[in-house]
């Protein structure tokens, strides 16, 4: 009995269940706003009907993917004045316009520190005539350019990227940058906090950025005034105030460490126990990261001081954080392509590069995600890819953190099976990777999942490895961890329960909005 009330306890003041409760109350003032206004003011339902057919009108000729659009015609269609002011206030996202506008402020700012050189460029065209166009697009779309002399380790679980973020940690002489999604008390934040606060007595500049979500449930709303108390400068991103804010959408997803601009660290892993196994939520958490170290730590140096002072009123001397001439003797062949995406930029640089992967590929994609929810045309581009003999297998959890998401995804199986895409499931746990890797030659690590979420409305980062040895280390890794998977097929699909295909297909309607 205690058990079971344990357990209801933890679903109820879970994360996911607290949010679903304020979205619920904003709704809940949304509907009783209508109704009062409707019951008191014909005039108004009238004017509100002809915006709702004004904004039918604008969302469909908006450029926008169709997915998007049907997510919002059919409640506007279906509850016109309700479907009307809930777009506007999510959509319209007033909350953040401030915000999204000091951040472009900031990319400006920082142009003239972001240029591939004239040596890297000529190596790229020689190299690649293809890659080199995509090198050009990243860093007139993106604003990150290439890098030679950079070298890259890759760790195929959190525990090898902790042991090996404490030690680097340790040797910090100038600063650290710490910026991320989730942070949560327990092993793994405390022993890098305790690293941090030896490093202020030092003399090291720390500041540390996390996500606005974390202060939902867990980490107190003041937890930023502790850790600046320490010496830290602490900085919620775009905090969440229930009933007032439009932000959830568009959440600081990435997670970014930069040691003396000369080491820099990316991936899937956030500062919390269960990233490193210390804590079982879901069996056993597979995720992976990159250390980058050389000249292309600029980029991570810069995409995190454009965050940071996005919420700043002047901008401050950015040559202070950039190391000149790095030379990197181990492990540096190839190229280098760090590279962030969000909703303040028209283009999605991240989605452009994973396609473009998978268009290129003649041999093989392999791919790990946590979450699967593409739009048609990532759909198609995996489908083709198949059908004209690639190699394309994907890898999604077995055991998921969001069951309605991992509905949605497994609806995409008969149409990725039927095309000759290998579907697996990784058994023993939940995949948090987020990784491509293809042709021997090519690979992407960042925080970047394959959903709505990441491709479109979360600010992410990731990092592209072309003729880098690190690429071997991450195809390395898919393979081994296929060992552990389920291969699904048409059978495996007609054996999940009705009720949880028809909740996905039903739910994959308004994937866009999840």
């Amino acid at each position: 009995m205690k058990r079971f009330i344990g357990i209801v306890i933890k679903i109820v003041f879970s994360r996911t269940m607290i949010t679903i409760i304020l979205l619920l109350v904003q709704l809940f003032w949304l509907l009783a706003g209508f109704k009062w206004l409707r019951e008191y003011s014909q005039v108004f339902f009238a004017v509100m009907v002809a915006i709702s057919a004004a904004l039918l009108v604008y969302i469909i000729n908006k450029d926008e993917m169709p997915e998007f659009k049907l997510a919002w015609v059919i409640p506007i269609c279906v509850a016109p004045v309700f479907g009307a002011l809930l777009y506007l206030f999510i959509v319209g996202d007033w909350t953040n316009i401030g915000m999204k506008k000091q951040l472009n402020k900031r990319r400006k700012e920082t142009e003239q520190f972001l240029h591939t050189d004239e040596k890297t460029k000529k190596k790229m065209e020689i190299s690649n005539a293809h890659m080199a166009n995509l090198s050009h697009y990243v860093e007139t779309e993106g604003g990150f350019p290439t890098y030679g002399n950079s070298s890259v380790t890759y760790f195929p679980t959190g525990e090898d990227k902790f042991i090996d973020l404490l030690e680097e940690l340790r040797k910090a002489k100038e600063f650290i940058f710490l910026e991320y999604f989730i942070v949560e008390r327990g092993k793994m934040w405390d022993s890098v906090l305790e690293v941090l606060k030896n490093k202020i007595k030092e003399g090291v500049e720390v500041r540390f950025m996390y996500d606005g979500m974390c202060s939902i449930l867990l980490l107190p709303y003041s937890y930023p005034k502790q850790l600046n108390a320490y010496g830290i400068k602490t900085k919620m991103f775009s905090p969440i105030i229930p009933l007032l804010s439009t932000a959830q959408n568009n959440r600081d997803h990435r997670k970014i460490v930069v040691i003396d601009g000369k080491t820099a660290y990316t991936g899937g892993i956030n500062m919390a126990d269960e990233y490193i196994n210390e804590v079982v939520r879901f069996g056993h958490w597979k995720d992976a990261a990159i250390k980058v170290e050389g000249e292309a730590v600029k980029s991570f140096t810069l995409m995190f001081l454009q965050m940071w002072n996005a919420s700043e009123s002047e901008s401050e001397d950015y040559s202070r954080y950039i190391v000149q001439n790095q030379k990197c003797t181990v492990r540096s062949s190839g190229f280098v392509i760090p590279y962030g995406d969000g909703p303040s930029t028209s283009e999605n640089v991240a989605e452009t590069i994973y396609m473009d992967i998978v268009n290129q590929a003649t041999s093989y994609v392999h791919i790990m995600t946590p979450y699967f929810i593409v739009d048609n045309a990532m759909l198609d581009v995996l489908q083709y890819a198949a059908r004209r003999g690639v190699d394309v297998r994907l890898i999604i959890p077995h055991i998921p953190d969001k069951k309605a998401v991992f509905a949605i995804s497994r609806t995409y199986y008969p149409d990725l099976l039927e095309a000759g895409v290998r579907v697996y499931e990784y058994e023993p746990g939940f995949i948090h990777a987020k990784i491509f890797a293809s042709d021997d030659e090519k690979a992407v690590v960042g925080t970047v999942n394959l959903d709505y979420r990441s491709l479109y409305h979360h600010f992410e980062c990731g990092t592209y490895l072309y003729r880098n040895e690190a690429v071997a280390d991450v195809e390395e890794d898919f393979r081994k961890v296929l060992e552990s998977c389920i291969e699904v097929n048409m059978e495996y699909y007609k054996n999940i329960p009705v009720i949880n295909r028809l909740m996905g297909r039903v739910l994959r309607l308004f994937g866009p909005l999840m």
